[in-house]
């Protein structure tokens, strides 16, 4: 039965996150909260957790997963960034952004999109979330939680939990999400002197990437 974390959404409780730590360095799957909607989360080098994150998902390989990183510090250890590319993706992080690019040779060929080659990668602006990645000290593997044959993400813990409870580990309660997408931006046309490719209008306004 998936454990359920009350955090509270101003201070967060370190003792209570650090338990969910653990869990994903174990290998788990976690649901947890973010600026849009709610993800599950595994960690970033486990073959067996990212299966299992795309099999609790309805998702094949080639559905894109989403790094989500604690800052662009990390951007360039997984992603090929070029200068007009990182000042685009700086004016709009954190938040409920997420940015397709070309992965670098640190992603696992199984995590990268099959035949682009490409990876979404997001920094959240949600203080539990931002804890959870700090506490974990790297990337974290994400999925937005939609259920298999469903349009719609769920966006309240209880609801996750009682639908999950035996295939989750945890899920992180910090109060419900918004209901709405991030908005999902193709940066990989930027590289051949094209222009950046909007995939989904979501919750990021585009005025922000000034386009």
């Amino acid at each position: 039965m998936a454990q359920f974390f009350e955090i509270h959404p101003e201070n967060p409780q370190t003792r209570l996150l650090k338990q969910a730590v653990a869990l994903l360095t174990r290998g788990a799957i976690v649901a947890v909260p973010t600026d849009s909607s709610y993800a599950l989360v595994c960690h970033l080098d486990d073959k067996a957790a990212a299966d299992n994150l795309r099999r609790i998902r309805g998702v094949d390989d080639k559905h894109h997963l989403t790094l989500l990183c604690r800052d662009l510090s990390e951007l360039s250890n997984y992603a090929r960034v070029d200068n007009k590319q990182f000042r685009l993706i700086k004016a709009a992080t954190p938040g409920p952004y997420t940015f397709i690019l070309e992965a670098s040779k640190e992603v696992p060929r199984r995590l990268s999109h099959p035949s682009r080659k490409t990876i979404g990668l997001r920094v959240p602006a949600h203080k539990t979330l931002q804890s959870l990645l700090e506490l974990h000290g790297a990337p974290l593997l994400a999925t937005t939680l939609i259920p298999p044959g469903e349009l719609e993400a769920i966006h309240d813990a209880h609801d996750i939990r009682d639908r999950y409870e035996h295939e989750l580990a945890a899920v992180i309660d910090a109060g419900a999400c918004p209901d709405e997408p991030t908005t999902v931006i193709d940066l990989t046309p930027m590289g051949d002197g094209g222009e950046p490719v909007v995939v989904r209008q979501g919750r990021g306004g585009l005025e922000r990437l000034g386009l």
